[in-house]
């Protein structure tokens, strides 16, 4: 007797064919989107500005120039680049330190026209034209300590001296605007600046001291 087969049974060649015929669907659909973003990528950004009609990210000048303690300095700064970046890594003034680079502990101030800024977040291309000042500047031309950095050194001010370069920079811009300011005062202008060792009285002491020998 016969024996009948079923026409559904297993035929390998059958279902090799679709697997391939599946595969080559999958790579037909990726293929067809990577040639649609590149063709996006392409058109976004062949005339260098975006809908609006100003100018890309990418079209920011990043060769500028920025006056850092009375000196012109050229510098090659990208579009997000903080000015405490540049500072340190391009311009190697790295006595503005990055202590939580949210602009909470004050461990970057430096002046900008005479007004305490947290560098970190501040674009270095919105500086240009600006006068910076960091703790570098604030001495004499010969090197000469400023009356508060000696003040500090004499009230034993630093601990860890983590924080000391943006203490030092907000209490010369404090007797800058206010030669002869309360301890209430000095507080105030301290406030910004975070100190984890808590030497916060022994910095305090040496601003008002500054301001009484000067």
């Amino acid at each position: 007797m016969q024996k009948k087969f079923s026409s559904d049974r297993y035929d390998p060649l059958s279902t090799e064919r679709d697997a391939l015929s599946r595969r080559n669907f999958i790579k037909g659909v990726i293929a067809a989107g990577t040639v649609a973003g590149a063709a996006g990528l392409v058109t976004g950004c062949s005339d260098g500005s975006d809908s609006s009609g100003g100018s890309a990210a990418s079209s920011v000048e990043r060769l500028i120039t920025i006056n850092v303690n009375g000196n012109s300095r050229p510098v090659d700064v990208l579009p997000n680049e903080t000015l405490a970046q540049t500072l340190r890594n391009k311009l190697g003034l790295t006595g503005t330190k990055i202590g939580c680079d949210r602009g909470s502990c004050g461990a970057c101030t430096v002046m900008i026209d005479g007004v305490t800024q947290n560098s970190c977040s501040i674009l270095t291309h919105t500086v240009r034209g600006a006068s910076v000042v960091t703790v570098e500047g604030v001495g004499g031309a010969n090197g000469e300590l400023h009356p508060v950095q000696q003040a500090m050194i004499e009230e034993l001010a630093p601990q860890c001296g983590y924080c000391t370069p943006g203490q030092v920079v907000s209490g010369v811009s404090l007797l800058q605007r206010n030669p002869n300011p309360t301890r209430d005062e000095v507080r105030n202008a301290l406030a910004g600046n975070l100190c984890r060792c808590g030497a916060y009285n022994n910095y305090i002491n040496a601003i008002v001291k500054a301001a009484e020998s000067a």
